[in-house]
């Protein structure tokens, strides 16, 4: 089941362009020789954007897909350990 909430959609295509920017200025910052550092702390920026944005969609999945499935609470919860397993 895809995300179905417009708000949440578009708050996760902003995140996801705004990622997509991110990455291509670590690379103009690699291609131009930047330190290292600086090369890090962007790449923590970006983990931490793609984590937030993973979060937002874990949480429309257990609100929009597993809530409103249909199925035996079992069902519902082996739904949600699959999910949650992708980030282990």
């Amino acid at each position: 089941m895809a995300i179905q909430d417009p708000q949440v959609k578009a708050d996760l295509i902003r995140r996801l362009r705004r990622i997509e920017g991110q990455a291509r200025g670590v690379a103009r910052m690699i291609e131009d020789g930047r330190d290292c550092q600086e090369v890090l702390q962007q790449l923590a920026a970006i983990r931490a954007a793609v984590q937030q944005a993973s979060i937002q969609v874990m949480r429309s999945y257990a609100l929009e897909c597993i809530q409103s499935a249909e199925g035996s609470p079992a069902e519902m919860a082996e739904a949600l350990i699959r999910a949650v397993s992708l980030f282990a």
